[in-house]
């Protein structure tokens, strides 16, 4: 998250599901609109879970739509943590250097 002029975090929108804001949840990514955090959903996937099972354990206030944007963004969630960024600690391989051709 950004700082604003005065030095606050400002939220962040991760997309038209989720936002992360540092006065819900400790600025861990949740559902608009909601206190669900986002790592919960993608522990009941691990877990099994059909989308319909989550929309219905979460009386349809997290949609298959925002279930894949969930899915889109995983990779920028950690457990009990809050968003970072999108370029601190991202979790992208380094490229490889091509080995040396020899004749």
């Amino acid at each position: 998250m950004k700082a604003k002029a005065n030095g606050r975090i400002h939220r962040v929108e991760l997309g038209r599901h989720i936002v992360a804001d540092p006065k819900i949840c400790g600025g861990q990514p949740t559902f608009r609109g909601t206190r669900i955090m986002v790592w919960i959903v993608l522990e009941q996937l691990e877990d099994g879970l059909t989308w319909g099972e989550i929309e219905r354990e979460w009386d349809g206030k997290v949609t298959n739509e925002a279930i894949a944007e969930a899915i889109a963004i995983a990779s920028l969630v950690v457990k009990h943590e809050p968003f970072r960024g999108f370029h601190v600690g991202a979790r992208r391989k380094r490229a490889r250097r091509p080995a040396a051709v020899t004749a």
